[in-house]
């Protein structure tokens, strides 16, 4: 899943710590990829690792470099929910890269506030993020493309233009078992509405790729497909009329393109958007989920007030801004 990304964007790693097993625990990933850094960061000897975002891996990476002596800068700092227990155990990881760095790039005033009020030690600069500047760097890849256009027409050819396009993507460990299982319960009620496509690109990890495929598998009009690479999973955002998600990056990519997006968790540490009224918080309840989808769908009003181009979490720049800072060059700061 992480080669496709790296070969859209031309990057060549210069290691690979190839840490990745089946269904491995939280804590034999950390020590794998600890253990695995310590030789890399012997060799490389860096002046500062930048870190992103709230993965065990950037945990594991901050702590590898923090107990060797060695700067730590954390991309996405100061995102909370200030619940341990969801996102779980990524507000956790959060919550401890930030305490580790040197540097903190905030992608907004509110994520900034949440480290000033902490009084977290590292220098923070408000970005935007990282995220954004890929999403619009892709999407000029695929505009400036025509040959490209038409491949993704043509690959996703049987969904047509008669059913309003619903995107799915869940994927979040405190989700597993009851949750998603709630949650293919309310697609399942959906796809027999007659009047929509829905799309769920399938985690591998069989914690989520089980229950939904023993759940969905013969749902009419449910399209179960393999996870897709970022250039058609954008395309297929850009076609959606709205978006079900749990994860975090969707909850900022969407609102780019005009997308509502209903988030099946209780809670997010992405709450700009939210405010702005371009996501609704609505949990794994089947009845809320269902609730929440049919109205977008059967309301107009209610859906022109979601369907809004604002994007509190950036510009596009927020890579040149964590590159200026790093080289303590002048530098504006990012303003929603």
């Amino acid at each position: 899943m992480l080669d496709q990304v790296l070969g859209l964007f031309r990057i060549i790693p210069d290691y690979d710590l190839d840490v990745m097993r089946p269904d491995q625990t939280l804590n034999a990933l950390c020590a794998r990829v600890i253990a695995a850094l310590d030789p890399v960061l012997d060799q490389a000897r860096p002046d500062r690792v930048l870190v992103h975002g709230d993965t065990t891996t950037a945990l594991a990476a901050a702590l590898a470099a923090f107990n060797r002596g060695i700067k730590v800068g954390h991309v996405e700092a100061g995102l909370r929910t200030y619940d341990l227990a969801r996102p779980w155990p990524e507000e956790m990881n959060r919550q401890v890269v930030d305490r580790l760095c040197d540097h903190l790039f905030a992608p907004t005033a509110a994520a900034a506030a949440n480290l000033a009020s902490e009084h977290v030690q590292g220098h923070v600069t408000v970005t935007g993020n990282t995220g954004i500047d890929a999403l619009f760097l892709t999407l000029a890849r695929i505009d400036s493309d025509p040959a490209l256009h038409l491949e993704l027409d043509a690959r996703f050819a049987d969904l047509g233009t008669a059913r309003r396009l619903i995107l799915v993507t869940g994927h979040r460990r405190e989700n597993f078992g009851a949750g998603f299982v709630a949650i293919c319960d309310a697609l399942a009620h959906l796809a027999r509405r007659g009047d929509v496509d829905i799309v769920y690109p399938v985690h591998l990890n069989p914690n989520v790729r089980g229950p939904v495929m023993e759940r969905l598998g013969d749902c009419p009009n449910m399209h179960l497909i393999a996870p897709l690479d970022y250039v058609p999973f954008l395309y297929l955002m850009r076609r959606a009329t709205l978006v079900l998600t749990d994860s975090g990056g969707v909850q900022e990519e969407a609102p780019s393109l005009g997308k509502p997006v209903l988030v099946m968790r209780d809670v997010t540490e992405r709450p700009e958007a939210v405010i702005a009224g371009t996501v609704e918080l609505v949990g794994t309840d089947p009845a809320r989920i269902v609730s929440a989808v049919a109205r977008l769908l059967d309301d107009p009003a209610h859906y022109a007030r979601f369907a809004q181009r604002l994007n509190p979490y950036g510009d596009g720049k927020a890579s040149g801004r964590i590159v200026d800072t790093l080289c303590a060059r002048s530098t504006s700061t990012f303003a929603a």
